[in-house]
């Protein structure tokens, strides 16, 4: 049974509806509800979602962001990967004498996936012309858009990170100010033109020539062949049984493997106390094992030394659950015992589709990297690869890189329960853990469980509380030997957006840490 109280401070309530579109942002929420009014599914209202947001939340993701979702088709839950390799020049040889992988330019820059993305959903699932999809998206680029108060923050930023780039500065900077209106005509033209070609300019046309183009030009190793040999791919979810629902998350090379270790060890442990101190112990040593487990061993799946099934082993996970003291495990993190920067979305229609879609550059704007003429601005993914040899995420040619977005579902006897994301970098497999065991644990609605107070372990495997956690908590945690501090920065603990099935319909949350909404009919 879920519960209606709202037991954090919270300026939001649950929205129940037959209908449902929930992102980080109003105009593409709006954009995804005309999509299903106009007689579109949950795929056409997600995609209008999606692309619209390339527009409207350019600090985010764009049109050259990579992509993941899974689906609900009324009878089945499917998986797409719609993440890019890297360039074929990408042998380990020429990164050699660096210390880590750049973070910005050329060298940092993955073949996009997203748009590939919007055309397989839309020729599999979607009823609307292709190009009714971009409808919204065109106009905001062409006619401009108010730039929401979180976009223009974290807009403004860019001014410190992207100056060295001039066609990022001719097109994104000087950064607008809340509420001021911003146009990019050149995106608007190509995001026409990806409408007409259904996707087929931006692998093997025009827009591919103008990427493969600027690559050779700044000595770039991306190339015309590897936008052409880009295959979007439709992958069977993993799941993991916890209690009575089932957690569904996509397969390596995404992290959504981490959100499962993490309850498998969690399934083998008692419910805990709501908001305790021993919940939130429990909790973190299971997602510090499951973090060390995605550091050691997530990759693109032809490169892994362990396959999903063996971390997932449900003796292995049963052994670590026994493992768990009742004081913090020393650092680094037991290896398991076997034998950053994103839009989510979600979208829920009144036949039952339910869409889990994430779309990402992954730092920020991505590489710094704007196309001339195109408005395109590239990801950075390739900054998810490692150095270090014989790892299996180790840079090379044709290989896609560890990614942070994932997508999240949760079915319960077989059938949809729950459509849900938390975007934010190393947050995501965590906040994946948090919202199950709320909603799933102690029935607590989705604005609820998304309005509660998180905590974040960093990848150094300190730990960070939001405001809202009890001081006793705090020092509870820090006498079991956790090094545990408050943290006020908000993008730290992620944004999720939530849609739960009921018999009746749905329940939809929209997270505070975002400007965006949860919206239907």
């Amino acid at each position: 049974m879920v519960s209606f109280e709202q037991p954090y401070p919270s300026a939001r309530s649950p929205v129940c509806a037959a209908n449902l579109v929930a992102t980080s942002q109003p105009l593409a929420v709006q954009a995804g509800l005309n999509a299903l009014r106009d007689g579109g599914n949950a795929v056409d209202a997600a995609l209008a979602a999606a692309i619209t947001l390339t527009v409207v939340e350019p600090n985010n993701n764009g049109v050259g962001s990579d992509a993941f979702a899974l689906l609900w088709d009324g009878a089945q839950l499917v998986g797409l990967n719609a993440s890019g390799r890297s360039p074929s020049g990408w042998t380990p040889e020429r990164f050699a004498g660096r210390k880590a992988m750049p973070l910005t330019g050329w060298d940092s820059v993955t073949v996009p996936g997203a748009v590939s993305a919007w055309v397989a959903l839309s020729e599999r699932f979607g009823r609307l012309p292709f190009p009714r999809l971009f409808e919204a998206a065109i106009d905001y680029a062409d006619n401009g858009f108010q730039v929401g108060p979180k976009t223009a923050r974290y807009w403004k930023l860019a001014e410190q990170h992207y100056g060295e780039f001039p066609d990022f500065v001719a097109h994104f900077l000087p950064a607008p100010n809340p509420g001021e209106r911003f146009r990019r005509p050149e995106l608007a033209k190509t995001l026409s033109e990806i409408a007409a070609t259904k996707g087929e300019s931006f692998y093997r046309g025009a827009l591919a020539n103008k990427i493969a183009a600027a690559a050779a030009m700044a000595g770039g190793a991306l190339s015309q062949a590897d936008l052409e040999a880009h295959r979007a791919e439709w992958v069977a979810p993993l799941g993991q049984d916890y209690r009575q629902a089932t957690l569904h998350e996509l397969p390596p090379n995404g992290q959504g493997l981490a959100a499962l270790i993490a309850l498998g060890i969690l399934q083998h442990r008692e419910v805990a106390p709501q908001d305790s101190a021993v919940a939130a112990h429990l909790e973190i040593e299971a997602m510090k094992i499951a973090t060390r487990a995605a550091f050691d061993h997530i990759a693109d799946p032809t490169a892994m030394h362990r396959t999903a099934a063996e971390l997932l082993d449900g003796q292995s996970l049963a052994r670590a659950a026994g493992g768990i003291r009742d004081r913090a495990a020393p650092l680094p993190p037991t290896a398991l015992p076997t034998s950053r920067d994103t839009v989510y979305l979600t979208a829920a229609d009144a036949t039952g589709m339910m869409v889990s879609m994430i779309q990402s550059n992954y730092f920020g704007f991505g590489s710094g990297i704007v196309i001339p003429g195109t408005g395109i601005a590239l990801q950075n993914r390739g900054a998810g690869f490692v150095l270090a040899p014989e790892h299996p995420n180790q840079v090379g040619p044709g290989k896609r890189p560890f990614h942070t977005i994932i997508p999240g579902f949760v079915t319960s006897a077989g059938a949809p329960a729950l459509s849900f994301g938390v975007m934010g970098g190393h947050m995501q497999h965590q906040g994946h853990v948090q919202m199950v065991r709320r909603i799933f644990d102690h029935g607590q609605n989705p604005q609820a469980a998304s309005d509660a107070p998180r905590w974040h372990v960093y990848p150094d495997f300190s730990i960070g509380l939001e405001k809202g956690f009890s001081p006793k908590v705090a020092k509870d945690l820090a006498a079991r030997g956790h090094q545990v501090r408050f943290d006020d920065r908000e993008h730290i603990f992620g944004g999720a957006q939530l849609i739960l099935k009921t018999k009746d319909g749905y329940i939809g949350g929209s997270d505070h840490r975002k400007e965006g909404l949860v919206a239907g009919f």
